[in-house]
């Protein structure tokens, strides 16, 4: 009896233990494959960044039969085929997404450039607007809805789409970009200053900040064109009367004409007065930032930075030169920082 028990108790101590051992096989497995497959999207991203999305597709496609549901590795297959100019695989990839409970913006962001790039813009005009119904504080899917209605010529549609995500999602940067230069077309120089400000503080390093810089440069030019700039306004705006009210007063800096210097002058008084009469009643990081940089002694290099660089090269080059610790130290200060305008700062 006690032999049959013994033997009974081995033999299903043996199946436990085998038991053990598949299941411990097959976790281990298991763990290789999600490792194996977040190895080859590793791979495959650095692939994209060389441009070698053949190769970048290759890994892609054994990542997902590793990991099926992995929309991440999904986004990153139907972008790198959007890149090789393949749209309608690309989109095939892509759709596959975009009703997933765990789909985010850039599904749409991604399906909504392959539409663009396949020259369907009313089909890309229903996705964004069924994004942004998903994703109301999307800045990225404003930015793109108003550059596609930009495209279909209906600007003033896609300022509305650039403004509300200015409004709901303040540090996505593109749509300062866009408004900036809506502005400076439009003749609304005062949100032109602002908003091409904004965005050279936010991408400092953008290839196209030189190209806003310029922009900001010349609304103040224009800015300054008027003899009175409260009479010239027709804004109702309390927050653009605000700040025409205080430049009204630097009339007669102006009277050598605008260059970096003389828009220091300004910008330093119109700080001052700001701080004394509205800065309780529009908070606005923007011209926290700049007090800061007054306070600190780096204004005058900020505004060598901001104009000088577009105004006068050479003369920039050589400012910087013979102020070497006042340039680095806001080179410096300027690098080991992100700015950004909180929520609730939107006045427009």
């Amino acid at each position: 009896m006690h032999i049959r028990i013994s033997f009974f108790i081995f033999t299903m101590m043996k199946k436990y233990y085998l038991f053990i051992l598949i299941a411990s096989f097959l976790c281990s497995t298991a763990a290789f494959a999600q490792q194996d497959a977040t190895q080859m999207q590793d791979n495959a991203k650095a692939f994209m960044m060389d441009g070698d999305y053949s190769n970048a597709i290759l890994l892609l496609n054994k990542a997902q039969q590793l990991r099926p549901n992995d929309i991440e590795i999904t986004k990153d297959l139907a972008l790198n085929y959007f890149l090789e100019k393949d749209n309608d695989k690309a989109l095939e990839i892509i759709k596959t997404t975009l009703d997933r409970a765990d789909a985010d913006d850039q599904c749409y962001q991604i399906a909504g450039n392959i539409y663009k790039e396949l020259n369907a813009p009313d089909d890309c005009d229903k996705l964004y607007k069924k994004g942004l119904k998903k994703f109301p504080q999307s800045g990225p899917l404003y930015n793109d809805y108003g550059e596609l209605l930009q495209e279909r010529r209906d600007p003033i549609n896609a300022i509305l789409e650039w403004e509300k995500g200015i409004e709901l999602d303040p540090g996505y940067s593109k749509n300062y970009y866009n408004a900036c230069k809506y502005y400076y077309l439009t003749g609304n120089n005062v949100w032109c200053i602002i908003y091409a400000e904004t965005f050279a503080d936010m991408e400092p390093l953008n290839p196209e900040s030189p190209e806003i810089k310029d922009i900001l440069m010349e609304s103040y030019k224009k800015l300054f064109s008027n003899i009175d700039l409260l009479k010239a306004n027709t804004d109702k705006n309390k927050f653009t009367i605000a700040f025409l009210e205080i430049m009204n007063k630097q009339m007669d800096v102006t009277m050598s004409g605008i260059s970096p210097e003389t828009i220091t002058m300004i910008r330093t008084r119109f700080i001052l007065d700001w701080y004394k009469n509205y800065a309780d009643k529009f908070p606005f990081r923007l011209f926290d930032y700049q007090r800061q940089l007054l306070q600190g002694g780096m204004f005058d290099a900020y505004s060598q930075w901001l104009f000088g660089s577009v105004q006068n090269l050479s003369a920039y080059q050589n400012w910087t030169n013979t102020h070497p610790d006042e340039f680095n130290a806001f080179d410096r200060f300027q690098r080991g920082r992100t700015f950004k305008i909180p929520a609730g700062q939107y006045y427009k």
